[in-house]
């Protein structure tokens, strides 16, 4: 491709509402476009190329595990959330629109119950079973606060999967090949990740599992053990229990659990007075869609008191009961080695969830065992971020001057910039080199603008292309340069060799 026929409006400024170096680079390098500043955006041709390339690991590994592609409906019927009892937990998330014929509708943030009634009028016998279907689909969360480009936006591209099966044991299979694939996929993206251990929140099951991307701009906070391989989201992260006795100070945290319906009641927490309450934990221990502050004095009615204090507190309550909601605090001791735990950063990348019977049950869909007899299916989901990764890669491949993308994810896999476009000589090398590149099946562009030279490498540094050779004054003496966009280092290469170290190095 040539850079003066591509559409590549890059720009200086910074965007007003950009604090992420992703959001920032993916706006200035022209590789998306805001959209009216509400979390939606358009991919310009480098962005939609790199989503492309994406999307191209992404398929190749699932394909390879066995899994089957399909293309679901981006608009569902909202009596298919009502049937699986999603509609009210999910909340102001869905986008709700009524037809011309007053049918209620949403634009699907997430397919398992799109996905499981397309399985339900095609699958009907063990004999079809197990089955891995997916989908690199568009996705819309209405969220409250829209922020950091791609990596919370409304609109965004993801990729699905759900996997049917007959029993929980073949569906841990499946779900652990699922680990694998998505460590493959995300190795091939040159991504350093971390899988953890996560709360299921709103999709449900009885198991997750989080793939995180290191970076200090990550917006969750994972617990992880350098002694062993343990990892898991703070909101789902155990420690080894503490040891605490009758003179431990408790405290006592009043919330207002919210349900489906408008339904809410006061619930009381207690806890150790030396640790946070992990408010997800706290959730999940009250079965509710969500806790808020509540102030009003009232007395103890249901109460929650964390695990660790068991046999040990004297508190009372009409309902009471014991579950581990408190905060893993960094320099806690790990459950699995005995090591100590730390804190660090990640961006969620893909999620995979041991649903069981969670969806099949309610929307009934069902297989003749091999006695006859029907039995709901067993179920697994794996989603991954794929516009988001986009986001994901540049967090961690990036310098003060542009993106620095991997080899699978870069736009191009090489630039030829041309110094100055009237110097005839330049240009005729700079054209051989282009030919031969592309004879060779190489993706490569050639910075063929009448820009000054400066200009010209400011571009390349934003854009991030792996590897350029510069065209410049010093052709004069036989020497061109070699780049490479990681560090910017320099290498002068003859003239007459660098047809052939290109030939090597592509």
């Amino acid at each position: 491709m040539r850079f003066s026929r591509l559409l590549i409006p890059t720009t200086k400024e910074t965007p007003n509402d950009a604090t992420l170096a992703s959001h920032i680079y993916l706006i200035r390098g022209g590789f998306i476009q805001s959209v009216g500043g509400s979390g939606l955006y358009n991919f310009l041709p480098l962005g939609k190329k790199i989503l492309d390339k994406v999307h191209a690991v992404v398929k190749e590994e699932l394909d390879k595990a066995g899994c089957q592609e399909v293309s679901l409906s981006f608009v569902t019927p909202a009596a298919l959330w009502e049937e699986s009892g999603r509609l009210e937990k999910y909340g102001k998330e869905l986008l709700r629109f009524k037809d011309r014929k007053e049918n209620d509708f949403i634009l699907g943030p997430t397919h398992e119950e799109m996905m499981v009634n397309l399985v339900r009028q095609t699958v009907k016998s063990y004999k079809q079973l197990p089955l891995n279907v997916y989908q690199i689909n568009l996705k819309f969360r209405d969220e409250i606060r829209p922020r950091f480009g791609l990596m919370r936006g409304r609109e965004f591209l993801m990729k699905d999967a759900y996997s049917f099966h007959t029993s929980t044991e073949d569906m841990q299979r499946e779900f652990a090949l699922m680990e694998e694939t998505y460590k493959k996929i995300f190795t091939r993206l040159g991504l350093e990740f971390r899988v953890v251990d996560a709360d299921s929140g709103a999709i449900g099951g009885s198991g997750s599992k989080e793939f995180m991307v290191l970076a200090d701009s990550g917006e969750d906070t994972i617990v992880v053990c350098d002694s062993c391989d343990y990892g898991a989201n703070i909101e789902a992260a155990v420690a080894r229990p503490k040891a605490y006795d009758a003179t431990t100070e408790i405290k006592v945290i009043a919330m207002k659990a919210l349900y489906d319906e408008g339904v809410s009641k006061v619930v009381h927490f207690a806890l150790p007075a030396s640790v946070e309450l992990q408010d997800v934990k706290a959730c999940n221990a009250v079965n509710a869609n969500d806790l808020v502050e509540y102030e009003e004095e009232a007395g103890i009615e249901t109460l929650v008191v964390d695990s660790a204090l068991e046999g040990m507190d004297d508190l009372s309550a009409t309902e009471k009961t014991y579950a581990d909601i408190s905060a893993v605090q960094e320099g806690d001791t790990c459950a699995s080695c005995g090591g100590s735990l730390r804190y660090t950063k990640g961006i969620e990348a893909g999620h995979i969830f041991q649903l069981g019977t969670r969806y099949s049950e309610p929307l009934a869909a069902n297989f003749l065992d091999e006695n006859g007899k029907s039995q709901p299916m067993v179920m697994g989901t794996y989603g991954i971020g794929v516009s988001r990764l986009l986001a994901a890669i540049i967090e961690q491949n990036h310098d003060d001057k542009g993106c620095i993308w991997t080899k699978e994810s870069a736009p191009f896999d090489l630039q030829i910039i041309v110094s100055n476009i009237k110097d005839d000589t330049q240009v005729t090398l700079g054209e051989q080199l282009y030919e031969a590149m592309l004879a060779k099946g190489v993706d490569v562009l050639l910075d063929d603008r009448k820009d000054r030279f400066g200009a010209k490498i400011k571009d390349y540094e934003l854009i991030g292309v792996p590897h350029a050779v510069v065209i410049g004054k010093k052709l004069a003496e036989g020497i061109v340069e070699f780049m490479t966009r990681d560090g910017m280092l320099k290498e002068e290469v003859s003239v007459d060799t660098i047809a052939e170290l290109l030939a090597e190095r592509f």
